[in-house]
């Protein structure tokens, strides 16, 4: 008899428990969340390319397609006619100079996109002031070159995208592994107000992610690590309603 009670208070012991559980994950008292999707412009508007059989080095700009619009990546014009159509983040790609700035700029190279050579980290920004961010543009296999000449001097740096755009959110990503660079844009971003930096995000490399996040309160980050990081403790115990620390400052938290 005890035997067959305590076997009734078990199970009515786990009913509730799980009771509990579902009604705490339950999306079925949440009202609909209405309006429209997130945009977010991947370097801002940029031209197209045919992205069949990429690999790490591939130079897309020697494989665009036709052009339908003037707009170049990672331009201030590309960024302003992103938020005028309608985005609501934009995306840029920043690389350390030899001179201590940021310069805004995919490649890890020059000799893709500009007439510039070598490694896009190793020069000054006011070289990279110089160069032309379309020259190597052509969608007819190096017939025309529709844009070249009408890039010179467009390469911006972070410094000014972040002083023409104070209040829109953008999404930095950090294109290498090194730690240092990270130290190196957490200084930047120190000095931006608490609610400037609630309208960023930082992601890329591990290491230098990390930098970002252990200096600069505020922003919000993400890597590989740290995406892996929040998603298995999420997944060990996120269906108790505790957002585990991993989690908090992400891409995803508000």
């Amino acid at each position: 008899m005890k035997t067959a009670r305590r076997a009734t208070v078990i199970a009515v012991g786990l009913s509730v428990f799980a009771a509990l559980v579902f009604l705490n994950n339950t999306s079925l008292f949440t009202p609909p969340a209405g309006g429209r999707p997130v945009l977010l412009a991947h370097r801002g508007i940029a031209q197209q390319f045919d992205n069949r059989d990429l690999q790490n080095d591939t130079c897309t700009a020697s494989r665009m397609l036709p052009p339908t619009h003037a707009y170049l990546e990672n331009t201030l014009a590309s960024m302003h006619a992103s938020f005028a159509a309608g985005a609501d983040w934009v995306e840029l790609d920043v690389h350390p100079t030899a001179d201590g700035h940021f310069a805004v700029f995919h490649d890890w190279t020059l000799d893709c996109r500009t007439e510039g050579k070598g490694v896009t980290r190793e020069h000054s920004l006011a070289a990279l002031k110089h160069l032309d961010v379309g020259y190597g543009y052509t969608a007819d296999g190096g017939k025309t070159f529709p844009f070249r000449g009408k890039g010179v001097g467009l390469m911006p740096s972070l410094d000014e995208v972040l002083n023409a755009f104070p209040a829109r959110g953008l999404v930095i990503n950090v294109k290498s592994r090194d730690p240092n660079e990270g130290v190196q844009l957490a200084a930047v971003l120190a000095r931006l107000a608490p609610e400037r930096l609630g309208r960023l995000i930082v992601y890329g490399g591990d290491e230098p992610v990390a930098q970002v996040r252990a200096r600069v309160h505020g922003v919000r980050t993400a890597s590989r690590s740290s995406l892996k990081n929040c998603l298995l403790r999420y997944i060990a115990y996120g269906w108790t309603g505790l957002v585990p620390a991993a989690c908090e400052r992400s891409a995803r938290s508000h």
